[in-house]
């Protein structure tokens, strides 16, 4: 546990907790990260989860914002490797060949090219805090013109099949799609995952975590798992990669009570183990690193739309990742894993593990035959897995509306959050991913503070 001369103390070891630390450590600063669980990583975890020698990730699979964007991309001495499938992403349709980056057409052209080439610069900017003076004010007005609109705008101003991909990727940010603001996420996973691609870690999200443990031992901090904090631990600045209402629970009355910061809906997961791989109707869902399986963009939008309502969806729109078509260490030869979840009401109750068999199905006959094993994790497994994720929000607060730009409060920096007491989680910009902005965001302003 932290000692009394303790100079930073980082609580929980997911991605941002360890950016944060690494950051900080490369300044100068000796930091220790406390982590309640046996094994760091948060987010970042990869177990045997169905059968022995298949690698299931246990959140976080497919990483489009790890490789374009400031933490990871500027510290090549994390060592990590990456594996990019033959295709990024296929939507699929009933009848119809399936939506790629490949088969867009002149409508997706024009909102997306012209952000292609800018990206990264664009990138350091939308990235992070609202209320600050972008580097590249140009770029920042046209990136930010594109987000305003709900994503059904975009969508139908993008058409049919390419407005459905679109969609499928706005809802990776478990966001109501009719809402303003909604594109946002979209808009900045095609810019960036156009420019550097959706890839996965090899041998599991796990070796991410890895990595970044390794580099910070070697900067001279530590990872000390097993270790609960429930108060405020003595160290003169306190790093918390946890939600803003956990943040409270450890810090009580020193930092705000975010009554106004709202939970995000929760999620249903299924992790497959596989006889095969999965038998798609369409070929380019057969090369693809993740699948949205959900059909129109109408459909996606009602899936969504049920959820936000507080309704479990009938056919929800389902999000799939193959990570062992192009990684041959998550299964045994010639067999395959399948990592899949849909949104559901927070806190939900009811069993998705049919209805998301059969969305499958729908587009994979056979599917159901290719099933080894299943491992499913329902909202409250995720709460039970890491407390952050209350009701199976794994966003930790939700990133819709004005919480999109300004999480957990509207703040200048919304970082510092009490004398001495920073919070670098998914609750702060940008939000939820395996990118490390949060915690690299947070420990830039520890560093501005002098403390």
């Amino acid at each position: 546990m932290a000692a009394a001369t303790d100079d930073v103390i980082v609580v929980g070891s997911g991605p941002n907790g360890l950016a944060a630390a690494i950051t900080l450590a490369e300044a100068g600063r000796q930091v220790r990260v406390l982590e309640a669980n046996d094994t760091p990583g948060g987010g970042m975890r990869t177990k045997e989860l169905t059968r022995p020698g298949f690698r299931h990730d246990v959140c976080s699979a497919i990483h489009p914002m790890a490789t374009s964007t400031p933490f990871f991309r500027d510290r090549p001495e994390l060592g990590i490797e990456w594996c990019w499938p033959e295709i990024d992403v296929a939507h699929v349709f009933d009848g119809r060949p399936a939506a790629t980056f490949a088969t867009t057409g002149d409508a997706w052209r024009r909102v997306f090219e012209p952000l292609r080439p800018r990206w990264r610069a664009i990138a350091d900017d939308l990235l992070g805090p609202a209320l600050r003076v972008p580097r590249h004010p140009l770029d920042f007005v046209r990136i930010g013109l594109r987000s305003l609109p709900p994503a059904n705008v975009t969508s139908r101003t993008l058409g049919d099949r390419d407005g459905a991909l679109f969609a499928g990727i706005a809802a990776h940010a478990n966001t109501d799609l009719g809402r303003p603001l909604s594109s946002t996420a979209g808009i900045a996973l095609v810019a960036g995952g156009a420019e550097a691609g959706w890839p996965c870690a090899r041998r599991g999200s796990q070796s991410i975590a890895d990595a970044m443990v390794r580099r910070l031992e070697q900067l001279g901090g530590s990872v000390e798992c097993g270790e609960h904090v429930t108060r405020r631990p003595p160290a003169r600045t306190l790093v918390l990669d946890t939600s803003a209402w956990n943040a409270r629970e450890i810090c009580g009355d020193a930092v705000p009570s975010f009554t106004r910061f709202r939970r995000g809906v929760g999620s249903f997961k299924v992790d497959y183990a596989l006889d095969g791989p999965v038998p798609w109707v369409d070929e380019s869902a057969c090369r693809a690193g993740t699948v949205h399986v959900g059909g129109t963009w109408q459909d996606v939008a009602a899936s969504e739309r049920d959820v936000f309502k507080g309704r479990a969806p009938e056919q929800p729109f389902v999000l799939v990742a193959q990570q062992s078509l192009f990684d041959d260490t998550r299964a045994p030869a010639g067999k395959h894993t399948l990592w899949a979840y849909c949104h559901v009401p927070n806190g939900c109750t009811v069993d998705m593990t049919e209805r998301i068999d059969a969305q499958i199905e729908r587009w994979a006959p056979g599917f159901r035959d290719l099933v080894l094993a299943r491992h499913v994790t329902p909202p409250a497994a995720l709460e039970a897995y890491n407390p952050s994720y209350a009701g199976g929000d794994i966003a930790v607060g939700a990133p819709d509306g004005l919480q999109v730009l300004f999480r957990p409060r509207v703040a200048r920096d919304p970082y510092k959050i009490g004398d001495g007491i920073w919070l670098c989680s998914a609750a702060t910009p940008p939000g939820g991913g395996v990118h490390g902005l949060c915690g690299w965001h947070a420990a830039q302003s520890v560093l501005r503070d002098g403390r």
